[in-house]
């Protein structure tokens, strides 16, 4: 299928491993143009040679105003934007009382704030375009709250609330907002858990991990011209852990 995406201008965060970058590389498959962003630049570079990126930014969204930056930047280097897909990596860990003040505020910025940052500056640009797709990764703890990720639970969820908001505002400005819940994806980060396939197959009833590549072929439909009937959906790509609600 072709998806008519050749040319289309896309800004991937959190690109340089995991779910990011496999969207922004099916995204660069698809023939558009992507910029890559992370913290670590020597990440980025060698992921960029890799997939092949137009270019990328390097930034710290825990910290106020670098996403609105580097959005601003990589808007500026591909001269427009198409495609937003916002993505954080997971905060820490902690049960509610457990969790300090300064860590509410550095998840509050990374995983809530960079995202509204972001569409500070994307948002006119698409507008002015009549077109844009955002897409925001999420967790699927922004369904059902799971344990000992409390930040998460709760600000990954309100951006629930935030896409459906801006789907009401914006479509008939051509823009659509679609949330993607990852369940347990083969990433490094999940790798670092050691599971074993008898643990996996008792917490997933497809009985394996999901593959970022599958996570991002749906991104790409919902990014590209043929996704422009589908907004304000929260879609879980986990292999049936829960039940939707």
């Amino acid at each position: 299928m072709n998806l008519n995406l050749n040319g289309k201008k896309a800004f991937v965060m959190g690109s340089s491993t995991g779910i990011g970058k496999s969207i922004a590389q099916s995204l660069i498959a698809e023939g558009a143009q992507v910029i890559l962003c992370s913290r670590t630049e020597s990440s980025l570079q060698k992921t960029a040679e890799e997939i092949g990126a137009f270019g990328y930014v390097c930034g710290d969204l825990t910290r106020p105003k670098e996403s609105e930056r580097m959005t601003l930047e990589a808007i500026e280097k591909l001269g427009g934007l198409d495609i937003l897909v916002t993505n954080t990596g997971g905060p820490a860990k902690g049960d509610f009382l457990e969790v300090s003040y300064e860590q509410w505020q550095t998840d509050f910025q990374a995983l809530w704030m960079s995202v509204v940052e972001s569409l500070h500056a994307s948002l006119p640009v698409m507008q002015k375009n009549n077109y844009g797709r955002v897409l925001m990764v999420t967790s699927i703890a922004a369904k059902e709250p799971l344990p000992g990720l409390t930040t998460s639970n709760g600000l990954r969820a309100g951006l629930e609330g935030l896409c459906k908001s801006l789907a009401n505002e914006y479509s008939s400005h051509g823009i659509t907002f679609n949330i993607l819940r990852p369940g347990y994806t083969n990433t490094d980060r999940l790798k670092q858990l050691n599971l074993s396939d008898e643990k996996i197959k008792s917490m997933v009833p497809a009985g394996r991990l999901g593959e970022p590549e599958e996570l991002a072929d749906l991104a790409c439909f919902l990014a590209s011209p043929k996704g422009g009937y589908i907004t304000s959906q929260c879609i879980s790509i986990d292999g049936g852990v829960q039940k939707s609600r």
